[in-house]
């Protein structure tokens, strides 16, 4: 029988390996020409094969699936395919697919066990459980989950439909509305996988699982077997499990103020299958999921997607090696978040400071943010003590000479940080690199201070240093390529999304966040409420709102970024007189940092999380602003001031673009999405110059410079880019 024999000689079809351990067939998914594991349309027939062969051959009782590749199952489905497509019904047609192919695995008579080591995501889940059994490593590379929503999609192969059955509703609307992951451990108690075990055990035990299937001495787990008994009955009762679903979606469109509709999809698609049925819902998933996959907001975030994949590859040559030591000046905020996630992806960090106090509190903060995963269960008590043995504190520069790369991280001021690198460049080998942490500081004026500019950057990092996912690397005309090469490979270490970026005032991100900031104190001096211009900005699409985002940086910070950049490139970047700044700084009126700014941050209690209505705003400030306050009250609707705010930092990306700071469009997008919480739906600057039309927003800026002046004035880029009608990005 030739397809018997084919699946019994251990040959290869396609993506897949296979071969018979004692009656149980083994196939081995390992997609050539790619790294991880993806769901690609050309895997259908190639498993669709392998099932013929397993249900023909009556040798064989079960089948396992493994994946070939490293560390990794199923990391979802292809995305280029779906970038790729060309109408919504070709889409379509893929998710229905996928629908029949699972439904085939879950409906065939032999026993099927999927063995999960590393990411089971998206298409990798719902394949897994389409399965009859899930047997999972225990190792912490091994996550499970369905994040199709941050790309602005459903999940499109069954796993709307699938999830809420396996693990009940209350813990399956959760993961599929935001994306959440789990570890081995957790799906266990969640009943999302059957069995866990240690990685080098994963075949054994899956095909044991899989021959005990067959012999009826092991019973599939039971679905929503950790659903409580309450919860059982209000999801099987329709008028309780609506109320769920009502209540649900309020809890979205609060969340994403209905920018997003992918979450509302979810609710409607899950919903359907309890009201209509498995295969009803299935039918409104693929319909959903291919009508989304072509959706604007849905193109912004694949974009974005992409654009952060590309910024993972080192663009430099890596012959230079990876550095594994670093050195640390500065223990405070910056510094010790800066040792936080060098420590915590293995590297040894030398951390410095000039007295004990200061490095105790820098080991602190360390120590208190690894117990928050510790009580997370995301970590172990053994693995902080040893991410804890990694940071070493010190008084002395003696001990960072055995450092690859030293990472200055003192207080912004020039002299300070000249003092610091002379001292430092002393006892530093002489192939170790020097990177400036700063924000707006150019690094040609800090090099001065150097030795070894050759060996010289900037790497400016964004606070709080272990959940902000951008590293800003500012390059010289005199950095040299293997500089830029290790630089760019900390970065990667840390798990950082790096762009590198021209040497100038402000850089990228700081030179475009000033005008956004300037324009949001204008508004207030115009008579609008602090807390109406941050809720009308965060309905835009912008996590936090640009007046709590000041209070956020700091004001002293934010008015000295706007004062030098406004001696350095002029009325453009900040147009508002400082006179306001000042006198708030004079009042000892910081930002958060001092408790008080435009609005003030009291200590919570138990009690205030029932009784706040969101953020006090402060009166004294309000006083001081009114005390500034313009002839002029602002009439503009909403939109307008959104357009205001967003189209003063737009122009200045463009401005960066035509000075050469930026390199691509791509840094652009990454930098002010990743880095300042440009609305992500909205894809960047420039990506949301080519969506809208370069024409279109020409036009709405060139109005505003005629009605406000200078600070609207267009990039040329944008004019050239608007006359002849081109686009940053080949469609």
């Amino acid at each position: 029988m030739e397809k018997s024999e084919l699946l019994l000689a251990d040959k290869k079809l396609g993506d897949l390996r296979y071969k018979e351990v004692n009656g149980v067939a083994v196939a081995i998914f390992d997609m050539d020409g790619s790294k991880v594991n993806t769901l690609h349309s050309r895997l259908i027939p190639q498993f669709e094969k392998i099932l013929d062969l397993i249900e023909e051959n009556t040798d064989i009782k079960a089948l396992v699936l493994l994946s070939g590749k490293k560390d990794s199952f199923i990391a979802g489905a292809d995305i280029s395919e779906l970038e790729e497509a060309k109408s919504v019904l070709d889409v379509e047609n893929l998710s229905k697919r996928a629908h029949e192919l699972f439904l085939r695995i879950e409906k065939i008579s032999k026993p099927i066990v999927a063995a999960i080591h590393g990411p089971c995501l998206g298409g990798g889940l719902e394949f897994a459980l389409a399965c009859d059994y899930r047997v999972a490593s225990s190792s912490a590379k091994t996550v499970l989950g369905l994040p199709e929503v941050m790309l602005g999609l459903i999940p499109g192969a069954g796993g709307t439909q699938r999830l809420p059955s396996q693990i009940g509703l209350d813990k399956a609307l959760p993961m599929i509305l935001t994306g959440a992951t789990v570890n081995a451990e957790k799906a266990k108690k969640i009943g999302l996988v059957d069995y866990v075990c240690y990685e080098t055990a994963l075949q054994d035990k899956a095909i044991e699982a899989a021959e005990r299937l067959v012999d009826k001495t092991l019973q599939k787990t039971k679905k929503r077997k950790s659903q409580s008994k309450l919860m059982k009955i209000v999801e099987d009762t329709s008028f309780l499990r609506n109320l769920v679903f009502s209540q649900a979606k309020k809890g979205v469109l609060a969340k994403t103020k209905g920018l997003y509709p992918a979450p509302e999809a979810i609710l409607k698609v899950v919903k359907e299958g309890y009201d209509r049925g498995f295969l009803a819902g299935s039918e409104r998933e693929s319909t959903e999921f291919a009508k989304l996959s072509q959706s604007f907001e849905a193109k912004s975030l694949m974009h974005l997607y992409f654009s952060q994949t590309e910024c993972k590859k080192n663009p430099y040559k890596t012959d230079y090696g990876s550095p594994k030591n670093i050195a640390v000046l500065g223990a405070g905020l910056m510094g010790a978040g800066i040792a936080l996630v060098s420590s915590t992806k293995g590297l040894h960090v030398d951390l410095k400071d000039v007295s004990h106090e200061s490095l105790g509190k820098g080991q602190k903060y360390i120590f208190d943010e690894l117990s928050k995963k510790v009580s997370r269960r995301s970590l172990s008590t053994f693995e902080l003590k040893k991410i804890m043995s990694h940071v070493r504190p010190t008084l002395d520069y003696e001990k960072i000479s055995q450092a690859d790369c030293v990472i200055e991280a003192v207080f912004e001021n020039i002299s300070l940080k000249h003092s610091v690198i002379k001292e430092a460049e002393e006892h530093m080998r002489d192939d170790a690199i020097f990177a400036s942490n700063t924000s707006a500081l150019p690094i040609k004026d800090l090099m001065v201070a150097s030795k070894r500019p050759e060996n010289f950057c900037g790497m400016h990092y964004f606070s709080p240093v272990h959940k902000m996912p951008l590293l800003e690397i500012i390059k010289t005309d005199k950095t040299s390529e293997r500089t830029l090469s290790l630089a760019y490979n900390i970065g990667l270490k840390q798990g950082k999304t790096v762009i590198v970026v021209g040497d100038g005032p402000g850089f990228y991100t700081t030179r475009i966040l000033a005008p956004f900031m300037d324009e949001a104190a204008i508004a207030c001096l115009e008579g609008i409420a602090f807390n109406e211009i941050d809720s009308i900005m965060q309905k835009f699409g912008y996590p936090v709102g640009p007046i709590t985002l000041i209070d956020e940086v700091g004001i002293d910070v934010a008015y000295h970024v706007s004062h030098d950049l406004g001696e350095a490139i002029g009325e453009r970047i900040t147009s508002q007189d400082s006179s306001m700044l000042e006198e708030l700084m004079k009042e000892g009126i910081l930002g958060r940092k001092s408790k008080k700014g435009f609005y003030n941050y009291k200590n919570k209690n138990v009690l205030s999380k029932f009784f706040s209505k969101g953020k006090e705003i402060n009166p004294h400030t309000a006083v001081i602003v009114e005390k500034y306050r313009r002839d002029k009250s602002s009439k503009d609707d909403p939109k307008t001031l959104q357009k205001r705010l967003t189209y003063r930092m737009l122009n200045e990306a463009m401005y960066c673009l035509q000075e050469g700071i930026l390199a691509s469009p791509k840094d652009g997008d990454i930098g002010a999405v990743f880095g300042l919480g440009f609305p992500p739906m909205l894809g960047g600057p420039f990506r949301y110059v080519d969506t809208y039309g370069a024409d279109k927003i020409l036009a709405e800026i060139s109005e505003f410079r005629d009605e406000y002046g200078v600070r609207f004035e267009p990039a040329q880029i944008l004019v050239d880019m608007a006359q002849v009608n081109k686009k940053f990005y080949v469609s």
